[in-house]
């Protein structure tokens, strides 16, 4: 079985969300299907069929977020030394060369979200960054063309 990178925040918030759907959405849907069932003629309850539908949502996501978590290989960076090597679960400062700055952290694919400078660690950026140390420069080619970076820090938060 391939393992899948994830961080420790990425799978507590994964466990979270399972606990979440076990532990109330999964009952409540229960009650909603007992109660639309209460009501009698299944075929043309509108309430039991949507209850089913979000059951099955429900049930489908526990086992996704189960599957995800058994197979993820879990990185803690904070206990690792920083050698200002860009790795799995660090987060980057960059300049490009336009004077322009950013800030990433390098994350499982899950885990991504661009509006909280979280990179997937299988994007063309975090490819280029992946092995390069504080001060390297980097090029990434991506439909617009090819783009400039320099690592000004990398950091193991």
């Amino acid at each position: 079985m391939q393992k899948t990178p994830m961080t420790v925040k990425g799978a507590q918030k994964l466990r979270e969300e399972l606990q979440r759907l076990k532990q109330i959405e999964r009952p409540k849907i229960i009650h909603a299907i007992a109660e639309a069932r209460a009501h009698g003629d299944l075929k043309e309850n509108a309430e039991y069929h949507a209850a089913r539908e979000q059951q099955g949502f429900i049930e489908g996501r526990i086992l996704e977020i189960e599957s995800k978590l058994s197979s993820a290989q879990i990185i803690d960076v904070t206990r690792m030394e920083n050698t200002g090597r860009v790795i799995f679960g660090a987060t980057v400062k960059l300049t490009n060369g336009h004077g322009g700055s950013l800030c990433y952290q390098i994350v499982g694919e899950d885990e991504a979200d661009i509006s909280q400078q979280r990179i997937s660690v299988t994007s063309p950026v975090a490819r280029a960054l992946v092995g390069k140390y504080e001060g390297d420069h980097v090029e990434v080619k991506t439909p617009e063309g090819v783009i400039s970076y320099e690592i000004i820090a990398v950091e193991y938060i």
